[in-house]
């Protein structure tokens, strides 16, 4: 059994990492070519360590910002003094609940909207995102990890994209779930990624049929931000 008892430390994003990651998009392809050319430029030891800035929010160190900035100036338009690029970005981010949310599903204990907000997400790409539930269970390993954050899109017309993971609230459940397609057209199935635990010979995390009709909360699953060991 699952135990959604113990909480995972999340990791918070840095406003220098924001600040990086949206200067990092600007410049690719014109100031350097390829994250090994740009890890050489500034001081990292290798093209790696660029990677987990950009693509797992790992914070950096802000004289490596520093460098980064000096290096680059002219093509950031900054001037020889002080002054600092404007870099829009959204101050506020999308609430985040920690509520009970499991990949296998467990019973709903308070609603989303009784809730106070425990911090705020931001970073880009989740712009237009409503709000971030933490994942715990393993039923939908690899894809998504007991622990971490994902930032949501509430689907109000119930369009479902076949093959997408989402956020449901079902019956007496809320869960993540990927939904397939089913031979019933008011039906879809819910399947789960793992398919590799087992008990007494059978799946651990079977897929199951839910009527569309009964789903009281869809929400697109927009992005994962995941939890750090360190």
């Amino acid at each position: 059994m699952e135990d959604p008892s113990k909480p995972n430390k999340i990791k918070t994003v840095r406003p220098e990492t924001l600040e990086f990651i949206i200067l990092y998009n600007q410049l690719r392809g014109r100031a350097f070519n390829n994250n090994t050319e740009l890890a050489e430029a500034i001081g990292f030891n290798s093209a790696s360590s660029i990677t987990e800035i950009i693509k797992s929010r790992q914070n950096i160190d802000p004289e490596k910002l520093k460098i980064f900035k000096e290096k680059f100036g002219e093509q950031l338009g900054i001037r020889k003094t002080s002054e600092k690029p404007v870099v829009q970005r959204s101050e506020e981010g999308i609430p985040m609940y920690d509520i009970i949310a499991t990949a296998s599903g467990v019973e709903v204990y308070n609603d989303i909207n009784d809730s106070l907000p425990v911090g705020r997400m931001n970073f880009p790409g989740i712009e237009e995102c409503d709000f971030a539930l933490p994942v715990w269970g393993h039923s939908m390993y690899p894809y998504l990890e007991n622990g971490c954050w994902v930032a949501l899109k509430i689907i109000n017309d119930k369009k479902i994209l076949p093959g997408e993971v989402y956020y449901i609230e079902w019956g007496d459940y809320r869960m993540y779930k990927r939904l397939l397609a089913s031979d019933n057209p008011e039906e879809v199935i819910a399947h789960s990624d793992n398919v590799t635990e087992m008990v007494g010979g059978r799946l651990k995390y079977a897929p199951f049929p839910i009527r569309i009709d009964e789903i009281k909360k869809l929400c697109l699953v927009k992005d994962i931000h995941k939890k750090h060991n360190h």
